[in-house]
């Protein structure tokens, strides 16, 4: 006789009940829950120097904000925490809950790579796909190993990869008129 063991599906109430540890952040992808510890001192390096340039920018437009791993919650069973995301202000009104969080698309989110396949992979794959079916509209990924930054855009209702950039490119967006920063000013 076969038994069929039902996976587990994670929700935000679950992680709700678990350990509350400063060094630990919990993400749940599609009901399935992943834990990962304080990055590596490079990566929040990368993260203080894009979210700087990125309030640098904003601050002298004022067209949105700038959110430093901001809680995402997309669903019961969808919510992460990306390194980094800019938001216009017409939207942070409309996704931003009472307890701070968003519950929708930001325009942009940035993901810094930490070391690991399992990591490459959630944020390339896994990341990626739920950024892609939830709204955002421009996701990068940065590389402080390679210091290379892949962009993908919002093409036909999903996020399509248009281009990886090198240190001496410059990352531009349609989503920010009038940034730009050398690609090698992201990384410590």
């Amino acid at each position: 006789m076969s038994q069929t063991i039902e996976q587990v599906r994670w929700t935000i109430y679950d992680v709700e009940g678990l350990p509350e540890n400063d060094w630990i952040r919990y993400e749940i992808l599609d009901g399935e829950l992943f834990m990962t510890r304080s990055p590596h001192r490079r990566h929040q390096q990368a993260c203080v120097k894009i979210s700087t340039l990125l309030d640098t920018w904003s601050e002298s437009n004022n067209l949105g904000v700038t959110i430093f791993a901001p809680g995402l919650i997309f669903s019961e069973f969808d919510s992460v925490i990306p390194d980094v995301v800019w938001v216009s202000h017409e939207r942070l009104e409309q996704i931003e809950d009472e307890a701070g969080h968003l519950t929708g698309a930001p325009e942009l989110v940035v993901e810094v790579l930490s070391p690991g396949k399992q990591n490459e992979r959630r944020d390339k794959q896994a990341k990626l796909k739920l950024y892609s079916i939830t709204g955002v509209q421009e996701y990068w990924i940065v590389n402080y190993f390679t210091k290379q930054v892949e962009i993908y855009r919002r093409e036909q209702a999903q996020l399509v990869q248009v281009a990886t950039l090198l240190e001496t490119d410059a990352i531009t967006s349609p989503l920010l008129p009038e940034f730009s920063a050398v690609v090698r000013f992201l990384f410590p």
